[in-house]
């Protein structure tokens, strides 16, 4: 992951990237190079476009040619998010929206919930979407969910059909989404629209710059260290990589409201009291482990019997990060060696223990998240 530099609508994304490219911890490379290529000219061919529009309005019946989008597909951390955020900052647009995939997903079920007396509520949530965005840029573009591929398939044929000029990033080129899923044939007309009507582009990078930035900095420490928040804070606003970063606020998961110290797109940050006290379970982790490829915890205590039930939460957790590869920044309020206590010496501590050692090493740093979603059926209240 590599730290952001948010440009203005006076630069290209080239110049922009090049400016980038020039402050320190900023590490580019000749793919991203290549993508920002496609970019730039992604770019010039909008603000043409909108030049164009502006001159034919009121006077001709004609419109010019709406220009192609970009799928930018590759490993995690090889900065595909980093360059759609310099794109999206760098155009000159009103109508323009930016927004994680899943909830994108979850909003395109709201709404059309909210729509159902129309004849075709996917169409008229298509209308509503091109009357307010001519660009979306969609990260993390993947599939899942039954429901979700037979949805997307006629509302991306629509958005197109509408004007809409796509962007999305993904970890899956177009051939490998929804791979084994139920009834995946349904979803091929889908994945054949995206390579038609969108450039593919393969950032294939060797270079995983979450994992560097993570590698350089000790992921476990003690609430005793004084400059423990600090450095944990740093960490975080890192990877956080200039996304919406919103302090002292909850976040929502499934029917509960979890407050956080911090969230942004691809981390949050949460009080080992709040995430382990109370009555959440495996679900609520689980769905936490799909959305966020890193996790922040802070104040970890000693585990004893004293306190069997918030250990038990924990050894959940755990268990659910490990098995996602979720990344985990800590602070602990005692030894590792330590953590457990009298009456709670058993296999699943002595488990718990184990996973949190290997998930201080490189090898675990360098395993990729495995977001696979969660059912929307669950996380859209009727």
């Amino acid at each position: 992951m590599q730290q952001s530099v948010l440009p203005g609508p006076e630069l290209s994304p080239k110049a922009w990237y090049q400016a980038a490219c020039e402050r320190s911890g900023i590490v580019c490379d000749a793919s991203q190079s290549v993508a920002i290529d496609q970019l730039e000219m992604l770019w010039r061919q909008l603000v043409e476009f909108k030049a164009k529009r502006n001159r034919l309005l009121g006077r001709s019946l004609l419109s010019p040619d709406v220009p192609k989008g970009l799928y930018i597909w590759g490993g995690v951390g090889r900065g595909k998010t980093f360059l759609m955020d310099g794109f999206y900052h760098c155009l000159p647009y009103r109508r323009k929206r930016r927004i994680h995939f899943h909830n994108f997903m979850l909003e395109v079920h709201h709404e059309m919930r909210l729509l159902a007396d129309q004849r075709d509520p996917l169409l008229a949530l298509a209308d509503k979407i091109e009357r307010s965005t001519r660009l979306l840029c969609l990260d993390e573009f993947h599939v899942v969910d039954i429901v979700d591929a037979m949805i997307l398939g006629r509302l991306l044929a629509a958005l197109l059909e509408r004007g809409v000029v796509l962007l999305t990033t993904s970890n899956y080129a177009p051939d490998d989404l929804y791979l084994n899923g139920l009834q995946r044939q349904n979803f091929l007309p889908a994945i054949d629209l995206l390579k038609r009507e969108l450039k593919v582009l393969n950032l294939d990078g060797d270079t995983d710059y979450r994992t560097l930035q993570m590698a350089r900095d000790p992921l476990f420490m003690r609430t005793s260290d004084a400059t423990a928040e600090e450095r944990m804070l740093t960490l975080f606003q890192r990877l956080a990589a200039g996304a919406s970063d919103d302090a002292a606020s909850i976040i929502h998961v499934r029917q509960s409201s979890i407050p956080v110290k911090r969230a942004a797109r691809e981390v949050v940050w949460f009080d080992f009291a709040v995430l382990c006290g109370g009555f959440h379970d495996q679900a609520d982790y689980l769905e936490l482990a799909h959305r966020y490829p890193t996790l922040f915890l802070s104040g970890i205590p000693r585990l004893s019997s004293e306190n069997g039930a918030e250990a038990r939460r924990f050894t959940w957790l755990i268990d659910v990060l490990y098995d996602n590869r979720v990344k985990l920044v800590a602070t602990f309020e005692v030894a590792q060696d330590s953590l457990f206590g009298a009456g709670l010496l058993d296999s699943e501590t002595q488990r718990t223990a184990s996973r949190l050692t290997e998930m201080q090493t490189h090898r675990y740093l360098e395993l990729p998240h495995h977001g696979r979603g969660v059912s929307l059926t669950e996380l859209v209240a009727d």
